[in-house]
């Protein structure tokens, strides 16, 4: 399955509780997204918390669209990447 690098802005920042609710919210992203067999791996937040980068397994870029949608959130590109790690060449 590709995998893929999902930029998203957030101009307000991005807000997530650190509780159940938070708990709950992020549940239903991860269930509406294998509705569409997409898994999201992680992701990482830039310290205003305005930007984050999305790594995700998914059948194709539109399968991502789908499911932000559906979720309400922001996609302002779709990259497909590979991992390259310093250790490989070792």
């Amino acid at each position: 399955m590709p995998r893929y690098m999902v930029e998203r802005i957030f101009p307000d920042g991005l807000n997530i509780p650190v509780d159940a609710s938070g708990a709950e919210a992020l549940g239903k992203v991860v269930a509406t997204n294998s509705e569409q067999g997409v898994t999201w791996v992680h992701s990482y937040v830039s310290d205003d918390k305005t930007r984050t980068f999305c790594i995700y397994d998914a059948p194709t870029p539109d399968a991502i669209r789908q499911v932000a949608e559906r979720n309400g959130l922001p996609v302002k590109a779709i990259t497909e990447v590979s991992v390259l790690a310093p250790y490989f060449y070792h």
